[in-house]
């Protein structure tokens, strides 16, 4: 009688876990239609979304096809009913642009880190992506990463490993997913400490990567300087990457003046080349569209071939 009541007892224990398990298991994703008010921007969301020239074909395609990519979701643990886009802002701006009323979601039941690795994952591999959004996004699944624990197989036993072990490792798998080398990744997260105007400059193509990097271990107080100077120039005079490695050296060794940085950056660059200006009102009033710059840059590019082919066509025609 003693082992008949044993077992039982077993048996309502096991019972009990499997209950348990079953109430904790984390539910699988599932299709839905979901009003555009109930969707939200993800949080902090590196990607920009502008009316340029891919926006109008995407709106175009969506208002002729419809969206066939559902957009990636999942639900707000802080507003019942609400949905976070992990992935498909532009698709949900072009539903906007059209007055859709509802969009084919795909809800994932994760939590917000797991949420942001997906977001970046989701768009790591679209070439149109501007230095900042990268830089942003990198940052982004770093720290999301970081908070999850995630590790390579190289780790070490557990408590054996220093943080700079683990950063180093995160980035490899970061650059890895992204087909970037790690020490690319880690320049374009470096990215994230410089200020917004030197961060739009990287984007426009005035400075470059290494030259940024070398910027963004600089205080906000000397970044400005420099920022300062490129103003007073016109927009003309940009830190090479051999001044700004001179500039951060000098500010490490003592504080460094603004006149120190303005001699430095008016030093005559090996190689220096002329850059040429247009405004954007001017582009906008003869072509009627909005560019990127490397938009325009390909725009002005075929221009340019084209209206030297007619020249020498005209040419060829008066010769005759």
């Amino acid at each position: 009688m003693k082992k008949e009541k044993t077992t039982e007892k077993v048996e309502k224990k096991t019972d009990t876990v499997t209950e348990t398990k079953a109430e904790t298991a984390t539910p699988k994703s599932k299709s839905l239609i979901i009003k555009l008010e109930d969707l939200v921007p993800f949080e902090n969301h590196p990607y920009k979304v502008i009316e340029n020239e891919s926006m109008i074909e995407l709106t175009e395609s969506i208002r002729e096809h419809g969206i066939l990519n559902p957009l990636l979701v999942r639900p707000l643990e802080s507003a019942d009913g609400k949905y976070e886009i992990i992935s498909g802002h532009r698709r949900f701006f072009a539903a906007q642009k059209l007055g859709m009323r509802k969009v084919p979601c795909t809800v994932h039941f994760i939590d917000r880190d797991a949420a942001t690795v997906m977001m970046v994952d989701s768009n790591c591999q679209c070439t149109e992506l501007l230095p900042s959004e990268k830089a942003k996004a990198y940052k982004m699944k770093m720290d999301a990463m970081s908070r999850q624990g995630k590790r390579t197989d190289l780790e070490l036993a557990e408590g054996t490993s220093s943080p700079v072990e683990a950063k180093l490792r995160t980035s490899e798998i970061i650059a890895k997913e992204a087909g970037e080398s790690r020490a690319q990744i880690d320049r374009y997260i470096r990215l994230t400490y410089l200020i917004p105007e030197l961060l739009q400059y990287v984007d426009e193509g005035k400075i470059g990567m290494r030259p940024a990097v070398e910027m963004s271990y600089l205080d906000e107080e000397v970044q400005r300087d420099i920022v300062d100077r490129i103003d007073e120039s016109g927009g003309e005079v940009f830190p090479s990457h051999a001044q700004t490695r001179r500039i951060r050296q000098q500010a490490e060794n003592g504080k460094i003046t603004y006149d120190e940085i303005k001699a430095i950056m008016d030093e005559p660059k090996p190689n220096q080349k002329h850059t040429f200006k247009i405004s954007e009102d001017i582009v906008y009033e003869i072509t009627k569209r909005r560019f990127t710059p490397q938009e325009f840059e390909n725009y002005l590019k075929k221009a340019l071939s084209g209206y030297v082919r007619q020249l020498e066509k005209d040419r060829s025609r008066e010769a005759r």
